[in-house]
């Protein structure tokens, strides 16, 4: 009898679309993992950005895709999860080039158990698809000792009567983030454009700036420093060319206090760091452990799995469901976000 069959869609190298190939399922799994059957995929800025431009820490050619939703088909050793669970789930294959099978672009793919988490029936795949990559960076940047150092959130977390500044909270990672530092008690300034402004209220921002006013820079240095002046930091969380890192930076720099910004990006070349401002990019790839797998596996399991259930994390930003269904719709989904997305998230229903 044959083995059963994976459809994959890999990355062969730079500036070429995804080939789609067959192979094997794996027939077994190691300590810790779990085989999923992808029912959506969420397609991120980085997704599109690694077929255009290469990184040193990608191994062409490669499985792509970070974000999946679906159900276990496998459980493995897990005392967590039974064959059958509805999950969401955070694939990191580029922090294992040897191991194809983690990543997230296929239709069964294997993952570390500490980064997926049980979704209510209330809640459909292509909902819960938006989370896992966006929500991961965003509590990385917030909770991780070696940035903003947030307390991690958990059922009906106290107000802290500190702020919090997170510039692009209408993007994928910013929505993540508004809420995110609100359930840990924090409030939050953030910025958008104006056709935004109720969105980001709505997850839960309680000052919010248009990020092209010319004063930009001075109402939110006013609002972080009135009153008792108690700001946590600064989280740049829009962008995949790290554009508003300057804007952050000058910010802190501004500030009567001192604010470390965390940043989603790198640093772009030429962008100049005051002296007296402390900015560290938030990305901590290391080959054979997935990125932000600390704080993530804590609140896969410790918050967000009840706070799914219960409603009150909602799914931010919304999906849009490409009409391509299947890995052929992975590369028509790639286009779409390549052009830019405000608000909302591209999804691929796996049928």
């Amino acid at each position: 009898m044959s083995a059963p069959t994976n459809r994959t869609f890999w990355q062969d190298k730079i500036g070429v679309p995804g080939a789609i190939r067959e192979s094997s399922i794996p027939s077994s799994l190691s300590e810790g993992e779990v085989l999923v059957k992808v029912h959506a995929w969420g397609l991120n800025p980085v997704d599109a950005y690694i077929q255009d431009a290469p990184l040193p820490l990608i191994k062409y050619p490669f499985i792509p895709g970070q974000d999946i939703t679906g159900t276990i088909e496998r459980a493995g050793s897990s005392q967590r999860f039974k064959i059958g669970d509805r999950v969401l789930g955070y694939a990191a294959g580029i922090s294992f080039p040897e191991k194809p099978e983690r990543g997230a672009f296929q239709e069964h793919v294997v993952l570390d158990e500490g980064l997926v988490a049980k979704i209510p029936d209330s809640l459909s795949f292509a909902e819960a698809a938006v989370f896992p990559l966006c929500l991961a960076t965003a509590a990385h940047a917030l909770f991780d000792p070696k940035f903003l150092a947030l307390p991690l959130p958990g059922s009906g977390s106290p107000s802290t009567g500190k702020s919090v500044l997170i510039w692009g909270g209408a993007s994928a990672v910013g929505s993540n983030a508004i809420q995110l530092a609100r359930a840990a008690g924090f409030e939050v300034v953030t910025t958008c454009s104006p056709r935004n402004f109720e969105y980001v209220r709505s997850l839960g921002a309680t000052k919010v700036f248009d990020y092209n006013s010319g004063t930009v820079i001075e109402d939110i240095v006013a609002e972080l420093d009135g009153g008792e002046g108690k700001c946590a930091g600064i989280f740049q969380a829009a962008g995949i060319t790290g554009e508003a890192i300057a804007p952050c930076c000058e910010v802190s720099r501004k500030s009567r206090q001192k604010l470390l910004v965390a940043c989603a990006n790198a640093v772009p070349e030429g962008t100049v760091v005051p002296e007296s401002v402390e900015a560290k990019f938030v990305f901590d790839w290391q080959e054979g452990k997935a990125m932000y797998y600390d704080v993530t596996s804590k609140l896969f399991s410790q918050f967000l799995e009840e706070a799914l259930r219960l409603g009150t994390y909602k799914v931010a930003p919304k999906p849009e469901v490409v009409s391509a269904k299947g890995l052929e719709g992975i590369q028509v989904g790639l286009d779409i976000v390549r052009k830019g997305v405000s608000a909302k998230k591209i999804v691929v229903l796996a049928e």
